[in-house]
């Protein structure tokens, strides 16, 4: 008799495990919180939270359960992460990663596991959705020659810079922004006339900046997080005073939020990217302090960063859909996938769809960094481009023989 209770009483508890487990979903995140892009994830996380926060922590009648997996920006940090949260917290999907790299490796990483879905976070590689794309990966933001998409005509034909000199940071997410903006600035005739490469985490940026050309009109800065910081700090040390236009992470909210004068060097530098802070859209001031009041301001940016913005509707998305399938992810996620590849995503920074290689078309923002009444820098709209596919417009076959983002493409010639 007492054998057959500890069973009744085994069986009992394991009934009762499944049904709880029925009655969740558990979403595994992938943020940077360790290295030179540490404030980027954080703020990325925020914007998870928000948007989860808004739904209650809840899609399709079932609590959502995040386990959150820090990474460093590199692709190995990713794949480790990646498979804790598949293969051993037993996740059903994937929101992230952050960093272009991480992405490429994470597609690849999907291709291994046809059962789980992956949610792109912000990573903006070009590669990543659009060579060789896995089935099971969707990016609802759009990468980072995408988010270079309008400045180069800007600063040629509005401000008058016909030659430029470059530096920025040596992978493949600065490749793939800088590509956005020599695109459009080659074709109306600028000039690139020298390209200057770093790795992820440089301090001393002392022979870089000994080393810029003074002949030449502005110097664009493909870089962010730390090394964004660290390159004005050393800049305005040595007396730098050129024209400065800004890649998307170099003028983001985590550089112009960081302590210190040397960030005011950036005031009046266009540069481009997937939102703009001072928009005055009602979507986006509703997603703007929405992030506000979900944190104390001593706890977050004045403003969402790209990063927030970019996981919130990641996280979005996800949300919605589980709502159209009821929370039911059976018939590997078929319906859930369906429903992401469908979704048209009425994203606080304008509506964002998916094409063929499930990578998303949005709006892109040109921007000039301006400070406002309280001291705060912000990056205001000078110009909105909307409908930016994958090719910046040009027919996919022209495209594609430009190359894939690296160091020389592209060229001016």
């Amino acid at each position: 008799m007492r054998r057959y209770l500890l069973a009744t009483v085994s069986l009992a508890a394991m009934m009762s495990a499944t049904a709880a487990q029925a009655d969740s979903i558990k979403v595994g995140v992938l943020a940077t919180l360790e290295g030179t892009y540490t404030v980027l994830g954080e703020d990325g996380v925020r914007g998870l939270k928000t948007a989860l926060g808004e739904a209650g922590n809840k899609a399709g009648g079932k609590d959502i359960e995040v386990i959150i997996q820090s990474t460093d920006a590199s692709p190995d940090s990713a794949v480790r992460g990646a498979r804790k949260l598949v293969e051993q917290d037993k996740v059903d999907f994937v929101i992230g990663p952050l960093s272009g790299s991480e992405g490429i490796a994470l597609r690849d990483y999907a291709k291994t596991q046809p059962q789980t879905t992956i949610i792109n976070g912000i990573s903006g590689a070009q590669e990543t959705t659009f060579v060789d794309p896995a089935p099971n990966f969707f990016r609802f933001n759009m990468d980072g020659a995408q988010w270079g998409a309008g400045l180069g005509e800007y600063v040629f034909n509005e401000k008058g810079w016909k030659t430029v000199a470059t530096v920025a940071e040596d992978y493949s997410f600065a490749y793939t922004n800088f590509l956005g903006f020599a695109h459009g600035y080659c074709k109306s005739g600028g000039k690139i006339v020298e390209r200057q490469w770093v790795p992820l985490g440089t301090k001393d940026f002392g022979s870089i900046i000994a080393a810029l050309p003074d002949d030449v009109d502005a110097i664009y800065l493909g870089l962010g997080g730390g090394d964004a910081v660290n390159f004005l700090n050393q800049y305005q040390q040595a007396g730098g005073d050129a024209n400065l236009i800004g890649g998307t992470i170099m003028v983001d909210g985590t550089v112009l939020s960081s302590k210190g004068e040397a960030k005011k060097a950036l005031v009046g530098t266009p540069s481009s990217g997937p939102q703009a802070d001072t928009w005055d859209d009602p979507n986006w001031q509703k997603f703007v302090k929405s992030y506000q009041d979900a944190f104390p301001p001593e706890k977050r940016f004045p403003s969402p960063s790209l990063l927030a913005t970019g996981y919130y509707n990641a996280t979005s998305a996800a949300l919605q859909c589980l709502g159209k399938v009821n929370g039911d992810l059976s018939d590997g996620h078929e319906g859930f996938r369906g429903c992401l590849a469908s979704l048209e995503l009425n994203a606080p920074n304008g509506t964002i769809k998916l094409d063929g290689n499930r990578q998303a078309i949005g709006t892109n923002f040109v921007t000039e960094v301006v400070e406002q009444d309280d001291g705060t820098l912000a990056n205001k709209m000078v110009a909105k481009i909307e409908g930016v596919t994958q090719t910046l417009g040009d027919d996919e076959g022209e495209f594609r023989k430009l190359g894939l983002p690296s160091r020389d493409i592209l060229k001016c010639d």
